[in-house]
């Protein structure tokens, strides 16, 4: 099954910009995902060890989101 990531450059950078503000706050990865799941978005990991981020409630992928914000 083939991932189609749906972006747009302005779009995304602020998503992202969100993403990485609620994970500086977050104090778990699960409340992480609680605060995003309040914006409209999800985390979907994968078979193959990616993290993507997803728009909820219709799970259409936005973008990849970067290893350094699971660590």
């Amino acid at each position: 099954m083939s991932i189609v990531i749906k972006q747009d450059a302005f779009v995304t950078d602020e998503v992202m910009q969100i993403v990485a503000r609620e994970r500086a706050v977050a104090l778990s990865a699960r409340e992480w995902k609680h605060r995003l799941a309040g914006y409209g978005y999800s985390i979907r990991d994968t078979d193959d060890g990616k993290h993507l981020l997803e728009t909820l409630p219709h799970h259409v992928t936005l973008c990849e989101l970067p290893e350094e914000l699971f660590n």
